[in-house]
């Protein structure tokens, strides 16, 4: 293979791999939405001989609670998201003003949940002995506690990149702390808050791993703790389309903020590793 083929085919073919991945699956969960229960037996790639995509998302919709679990959702991941910001970014900026062998220690504690995955074990036991098992504050305790980390380790390299000389001349104006921070470090920390709002939101949105062992269902249900109590349901056991139809309202929140906001998630993300 000649350099000039391999130059021009080699993105052609990563091109077209990623699109194989991505667009079979995605292929297959809209098509079979659009059937009938009849031809959605047996999901498969084959266009629906009779589409009928309005009733089996009507029905999804009607039947698996979409509108509770939305609201459960809601509650629990936003509340997450702003705590997420908020905590990350007043540690950030102590980690990355501050020099000394504990603060560096703490940065390393901090950042060790990027590596190792939560203990779900523990985190249940300990909200049982906190009363909080099977709450909304649970969950957003723990949603809190597994993305903090993220939010710490962009943020920190953004503000290392912030001159000092601002903060200093506001001190001379008589600026205390906390108004620096507020009105100095957090405009300025825009693009990463938007990637960590972004990055919190798509990971706890589709989260069902921890809800499921903090939540465990019921009224609270978020929307992927739900999909998976109808989707093992008796009724919902052939019922692929309605399934594949519930993937797809549930996921179009989530797309639609990272289609609007895909370059500030890339901007944000370099931002705060590079700088």
């Amino acid at each position: 293979m000649t350099p000039v083929v391999w130059r021009y085919g080699r993105p052609a073919l990563v091109v077209l791999l990623a699109g194989l991945a991505v667009g079979v699956p995605l292929w297959l969960v809209l098509v079979t939405s659009a059937k009938p229960q009849a031809e959605a037996i047996k999901p498969n790639l084959d266009v629906p001989g009779h589409w009928q995509p309005g009733s089996n998302y009507q029905d999804a919709v009607s039947q698996g609670e979409m509108l509770r679990g939305f609201l459960n959702s809601l509650l629990v991941v936003v509340p997450s998201v702003v705590l997420v910001l908020i905590l990350g970014a007043g540690a950030a900026w102590v980690f990355a003003r501050r020099r000394s062998r504990l603060v560096s220690a703490a940065y390393a504690l901090c950042i060790s949940g990027l590596l190792l995955p939560p203990a779900v074990i523990t985190i249940v036991m300990e909200l049982r002995q906190l009363g909080l098992a099977g709450t909304r504050p649970g969950m957003i305790a723990v949603y809190t506690g597994m993305y903090l980390s993220t939010s710490i380790f962009f943020m920190t390299g953004f503000i290392r990149a912030i001159p000092m000389e601002l903060e200093e001349a506001a001190r001379m104006d008589g600026a205390k702390p906390p108004r620096i921070f507020l009105r100095i470090i957090l405009p300025l920390l825009r693009p990463v808050i938007a990637t960590a709002t972004i990055m919190v939101m798509l990971y706890a949105w589709s989260d069902i791993f921890y809800a499921f062992f903090v939540l465990g269902g019921g009224e609270r249900a978020t929307l992927p703790l739900n999909l998976y109590k109808v989707a093992s349901a008796q009724l919902y056991l052939n019922n692929w389309h309605l399934v594949f139809a519930y993937v797809v309202v549930m996921s179009l929140p989530m797309v639609a903020v990272f289609l609007v906001a895909q370059r500030k998630i890339v901007s944000g993300i370099t931002s705060g590793a590079v700088k």
